[in-house]
C-alpha cells in the first residue's frame, strides 16, 4: 500500500468536490475557474464540500468501524448525512433514504426508488466509493463495490461504473501504474455499454452527466489525459454539468495516480475539514487490506 497515494484518492474526491461545487448545474465556465470559490446552485462557501465527501466520508467509516463493508451501517450513517445536509443529496439517494427513514428496510427500498423513479442510473454511488477502492485490493474490489452501490442504486449499470473506478483506485494504491490500472478494471468491467465507451474512451466527448455510465467515462477520460493532479481536477469541473461529482472522481483517480503531495497547496488551504478528511483518509489506510 502506498500510504500517499491512498490519502491522495481520498482528499483527492473532496478537493474535486469542492473545486466543482460552484459549477454544478451551470454550463462550461467562460473563464476556467482554477481556485476555491463561493456560489453556485447551492451557495456554497470557498472551500465548501456537497455530499460526495459526505457519502464518501460515510462509507470510509463504515469500513473502519466494521472492518469491511456492511450494508446496514452505511445505510444509517447515509441517513444521518442526508438528514444533515439533504439540499445536496441527488433523486436516487435522495427517495432510497428517504424511504429507510420511514422504516423501510435498506435491501427493500432501493428497488422500491428504482420503480417509483423510473430508474437508478445516477452516479451517486460511483463518486462515493472511492474508500472501497483504498480499502480492498484488486481482487476483492469488485464484490464490495457492487455491494456498497446497491444500497442506494438498484441498477447494476451504477455497480459496475463504481466498480470500474474503485479497481482503479485499489490497483493505484497499490502500485499500478495508471494505464495498468486502467486496463485491468476494464477487463473486470462486465456493463457492455461501459466497456464499450472506456475501450477507445478518445473516441467519445466526455459529458458531465447524471448517468454513472456516461459520467464514469468522462471521468476516465479526463484523468487518463491530464499530466498532473492540478490540470486533471480543472479540467474535470469546468466542463459544468454535474461538475462536483465529475470533479470528485477525478479527485479520487489523480489522488490515487499523484499522491497527496501533488495536491495544490492552496486548494488544501481552502478545503473545510481538512484535518479531520485527512486523519480519516489516514486510519482508514491503517485498517486496509493488502
Amino acid at each position: 500500500m502506498h500510504k500517499m497515494r491512498a490519502v491522495g484518492a481520498f482528499v483527492g474526491l473532496a478537493i474535486g468536490d469542492a473545486l466543482g461545487a460552484p459549477l454544478e448545474g451551470l454550463p462550461p465556465a467562460p473563464i476556467a475557474v482554477t481556485e476555491m470559490q463561493s456560489g453556485g446552485i447551492h451557495d456554497v462557501a470557498a472551500g465548501q464540500y456537497t455530499d460526495d465527501t459526505l457519502q464518501a466520508s460515510a462509507l470510509a467509516q463504515t469500513l473502519l468501524e466494521c472492518g469491511g463493508f456492511d450494508p446496514e451501517d452505511f445505510a444509517r450513517r447515509l441517513v444521518l448525512v442526508y438528514r444533515a445536509h439533504p439540499e445536496f443529496f441527488g433523486p436516487t439517494s435522495r427517495a432510497v433514504l428517504d424511504l429507510i427513514e420511514k422504516g423501510v428496510a435498506p435491501t427493500i427500498a432501493a428497488g422500491m426508488a428504482h420503480e417509483t423513479q423510473g430508474g437508478s442510473r445516477s452516479n451517486g454511488s460511483v463518486m462515493r466509493g472511492i474508500p472501497v477502492g483504498i480499502f480492498y485490493p484488486p481482487g476483492e474490489v469488485r464484490e464490495a463495490s457492487l455491494a456498497a452501490s446497491r444500497v442506494t442504486h438498484f441498477d447494476p449499470a451504477a455497480g459496475e461504473a463504481s466498480a470500474f473506478v474503485n479497481r482503479m483506485v485499489s490497483g493505484m494504491c497499490r502500485g499500478e501504474e495508471a494505464p495498468v490500472a486502467f486496463g485491468r478494471a476494464l477487463a473486470a468491467c462486465e456493463n457492455p455499454e461501459l466497456r464499450g465507451l472506456l475501450e477507445d474512451y478518445r473516441a467519445h466527448p466526455p459529458e458531465p452527466s447524471l448517468d454513472a455510465v456516461l459520467c464514469t467515462h468522462c471521468a476516465a477520460r479526463i484523468f487518463m489525459d491530464a499530466p498532473s493532479f492540478r490540470e486533471a481536477v480543472v479540467a474535470a469541473v469546468n466542463l459544468g454539468g454535474d461538475a462536483d461529482t465529475v470533479g470528485a472522481i477525478v479527485g479520487g483517480l489523480a489522488g490515487a495516480r499523484y499522491g497527496y503531495g501533488a495536491i495544490p497547496p492552496s486548494w488544501l488551504a481552502a478545503l473545510q475539514d481538512r484535518e479531520e478528511l485527512v486523519d480519516l483518509a489516514r486510519r482508514l489506510v491503517r485498517v486496509s487490506r493488502g
